[in-house]
């Protein structure tokens, strides 16, 4: 088209945020598509990413990561993901995929069956200790292998 140059080859052009600012990233494994959806998580949402995935490593050493569906997902090899989380427009909805099985069970309900949710706000302080065990029991039980 006239008036407009293309892109250099080789250029990775800064990810689209979707509704919500949600961040538009390709289907992969591994560490490094997760760290490039929490580089592009908008404002305050970036160090709630940085700090959740910080918690995970430490709490779970053996984590696998990939991101699905614009979501960076957590999980244990041979037994499925996790934890999910994803950007909304006033929080980050962290997903407890085998949440019902955690005690005390994340605050919110899910429709999807055994699935429970936790909502970090822009002002919250995280409770790392509550966080941590939820985490920790979520990774020791059967996780979902939807993909």
């Amino acid at each position: 088209m006239a008036g407009r140059s293309p892109k250099p080859a080789g250029k990775s052009a800064t990810p689209i945020l979707l509704s919500g600012g949600n961040p538009q990233i390709a289907k992969a494994d591994g560490d490094a598509p997760v760290q490039a959806y929490i580089a592009a998580m908008p404002g305050w949402k970036h160090d709630v990413g940085r700090q959740l995935d910080a918690l995970i490593e430490r709490t779970v050493p053996n984590v696998q990561k990939a991101v699905r569906w614009n979501t960076p997902f957590y999980g244990i090899a041979g037994e499925g993901w996790f934890l999910a989380y994803h950007c909304l427009s006033k929080y980050v909805k962290v997903a407890f995929l085998n949440g019902t099985l955690l005690q005390p069970m994340p605050p919110i309900a899910s429709r999807q069956e055994g699935t429970r949710y936790f909502h970090i706000h822009e002002d919250d302080q995280l409770d790392e200790t509550s966080l941590a065990s939820w985490i920790r029991q979520a990774a020791s039980q059967p996780g979902e292998r939807c993909f």
